[in-house]
């Protein structure tokens, strides 16, 4: 657009003189860039990438490792071990299960969660990757597992 017809009004000005002092303190080039950058989309995430993603965050390592050494866990629980509301625990839920870190499965009006095996195999293939002693496994065993059966619902 033509910067010059903003310049008649008092606020255009302004506003001009705004933008070129930001253009100077950060040195961009406003005439450079007449168009958006073109962006990438990635639709394609390296499964090990999202397993290491989910569990960075601490709480959902903290559900991780309320998982570990039970056979399952119910969404009522994870509130205690995380200190954190319910729909914040449901949030990082989503992630885990978008990762294959975990799965649910519906009973009645509860949801209970457990670890999916392939994950941990997957996790501990790769710090064995890393630490130069492990056999690889591939990001494809971690492929989303089937969804577990759901409870009949009474009618």
């Amino acid at each position: 657009g033509d910067v010059c017809v903003h310049l008649r009004t008092p606020f255009g000005f302004w506003c001009w003189f705004i933008v070129a002092y930001i253009s100077i303190l950060v040195n961009i080039d406003g005439c450079r860039y007449d168009a958006p950058m073109p962006r990438q989309k990635t639709t394609l995430i390296d499964p090990d990438v999202q397993l290491l993603q989910a569990l960075a965050h601490p709480t959902r390592l903290s559900i991780v490792r309320e998982l570990i050494g039970t056979s399952e866990v119910c969404a009522c629980d994870f509130t205690s071990c995380c200190d954190v509301q319910q729909p914040t625990v449901s949030h990082h839920l989503r992630i885990l299960r978008a990762a294959g870190v975990i799965v649910a499965e519906r009973r009645g009006t509860s949801i209970v969660y457990r670890l999916v095996p392939a994950a941990a195999e997957r996790l501990r293939a790769l710090a064995g990757e890393l630490l130069g002693t492990g056999q690889i496994v591939p990001a494809s065993a971690l492929g989303r597992s089937p969804r577990a059966p759901t409870a009949a619902r009474p009618s």
